[in-house]
């Protein structure tokens, strides 16, 4: 039997701030088509290790590699790219551009590559935006007009523009209520499906 693909790959990962020790000697591998939930209330490093995961942020000891590649060199070269470029990430809160509409919120990661003319760009928008459910009439309005379940709708959609292979959820159900967070996380299981998702996700919850 085949064993499956490691995604991500940790090896004796300290962090450490001062004299605090936010995570010692942490292993672990999270491999293809598997859910790594990261849970803790506040200030237990889970955000900490997520920004680890995507580079945002150097350990003090160890290693973080990507499909095979070390997250340790931080400068923006070709192999980062290629991470970066397979890697879709849903920040808390959506974190959408206040000063974009919707579409152009989606369309920026795509718009980013430099290779795709605008007919295929507003095609690829309108299909990520109907994957989470977000009617073409809400394409152009702006993110101030939306409801916080739209917002995390439209952020995840931002996310998956690039057909992500890794996809990183910081609190994707924060703020949201009961019946929202559930119809959200079972979103997020189907395309995980669909879409042969690998998923690290940070909660509280």
């Amino acid at each position: 039997m085949t064993e499956p693909e490691c995604i991500i790959e940790i090896e004796s990962l300290h962090t450490r701030y001062g004299n605090h020790d936010i995570h010692r000697d942490v292993n672990l591998n999270v491999y293809r088509g598997e859910i790594l939930t990261l849970i803790g209330g506040s200030g237990s490093g889970k955000t900490t290790l997520l920004r680890h995961m995507l580079g945002l942020e150097q350990p003090s000891q160890g290693t973080v590699k990507i499909f095979g590649h070390s997250r340790n060199d931080a400068t923006f070269n070709r192999q980062e790219k290629v991470i970066r470029s397979h890697s879709g990430v849903l920040f808390q809160q959506g974190a959408l551009f206040s000063a974009l509409t919707v579409f152009d919120n989606v369309a920026l990661p795509l718009r980013e590559l430099h290779i795709l003319d605008e007919d295929m760009i507003r095609d690829l928008v309108m299909v990520k935006l109907n994957m989470v459910a977000i009617e073409l009439e809400h394409a152009y309005k702006m993110p101030s007009a939306l409801s916080g379940g739209m917002i995390k709708r439209v952020a995840l959609a931002r996310a998956l523009a690039l057909d992500p292979k890794v996809l990183f959820l910081d609190e994707p159900t924060a703020g949201l209520d009961p019946e929202l967070s559930e119809s959200f996380v079972e979103l997020i299981l189907a395309l995980r499906t669909e879409m042969d998702l690998t998923i690290v996700m940070v909660t509280h919850d």
